[in-house]
């Protein structure tokens, strides 16, 4: 089984309004530094994306790949990956916890699997530099909208 990566971060805004950022795959390439391109391919019944098609330059690692997202509740999204070029497999999610005081906690988690041969200590490192970046500028993101 495949060892996952998480961090948290707190975040000086409601749960709603993290999630309403993270639900928001057009304005993905203003705040995530790696996702130069998102397009909404299908959405569920409430209206929130189910496919989404990435595009990532992290710098080594250049994809074009389609995930499929599972909403569940208010306050947690997880995500598989549908088909990629660089990419065997890419699993995460983001779970939000209200904290007093109008703020929120956010768990990022991810797995990554790379088609090219990567020592599993490197991989870990990679998967927490992209959750640090992601987790920062969703920081940045919602409370500059505050």
């Amino acid at each position: 089984m495949a060892e996952h990566t998480s961090s948290s971060i707190t975040i000086e805004a409601a749960p709603a309004d993290v999630m309403g950022v993270i639900a928001d795959f057009a304005r993905y390439p203003d705040w995530t530094g790696e996702v130069t391109q998102a397009e909404v391919l299908s959405t569920d019944d409430a209206g929130r994306a189910e496919k989404v098609r990435l595009v990532l330059d992290a710098g080594a690692i250049k994809d074009d790949h389609t995930l499929a997202y599972t909403w569940t509740g208010a306050n947690e999204v997880s995500w598989t990956l549908v088909k990629s070029q660089m990419l065997r497999s890419l699993d995460g999610s983001y779970r939000l916890a209200a904290l007093p005081g109008d703020r929120t906690e956010v768990t990022y988690q991810l797995t990554v699997d790379v088609k090219i041969p990567m020592l599993g200590m490197i991989k870990r490192k990679a998967e927490k530099v992209i959750i640090d970046r992601a987790l920062a500028g969703l920081k940045k993101r919602v409370e500059s909208q505050a």
